[in-house]
């Protein structure tokens, strides 16, 4: 299970923008690595939304954003049509490989749980949040802050 401190596990998927390995994300800056229950549920949708209505800032801060869940390319597609053109890769983990590296994987329901990991232009997690909640302020405040955004 990747932890806070570890160098955050490697991975491919395919995504809205074409195949994404988070390595090359990170050799950019910062990523903020949030998984997703499921394409057009309300708090899915209200986490997503919040990470598009805040994408100017994040890239401000030198980071970027890799959401994923287990939905399908076609899914994240329309969803993100839905949402208004989302300016970050949705990524598809159907077999929830990723979501098992990072222990995110709920095998019962085969779907990621909506988690938040910050991982460092180094490679390693700075934060992470596994039980993530879009109506939580102090969660998402504090993704901002492993950023460095307000101290």
């Amino acid at each position: 299970m990747a932890e806070t401190g570890d160098r955050a596990p490697d991975f491919s998927l395919p995504s809205t923008v074409g195949d994404v390995r988070l390595s090359d994300l990170i050799w950019h800056g910062p990523v903020i690595l949030a998984f997703y229950t499921e394409d057009s549920t309300p708090l899915c949708s209200s986490q997503v939304a919040m990470l598009k209505n805040d994408y100017a800032t994040i890239r401000e801060l030198g980071a970027d954003v890799l959401a994923v869940s287990s939905d399908s390319l076609e899914s994240h597609a329309a969803f993100a049509e839905r949402l208004g053109d989302v300016p970050f890769a949705l990524a598809s983990d159907e077999r929830l490989e990723v979501a098992r590296i990072y222990a995110v994987a709920d095998d019962e329901t085969k779907r990621c749980r909506r988690a938040v990991f910050v991982i460092g232009a180094d490679g390693r997690i700075i934060h992470s949040e596994r039980w993530f909640q879009p109506g939580n302020p102090a969660q998402y405040e504090a993704v901002f802050r492993a950023l460095g955004f307000g101290g």
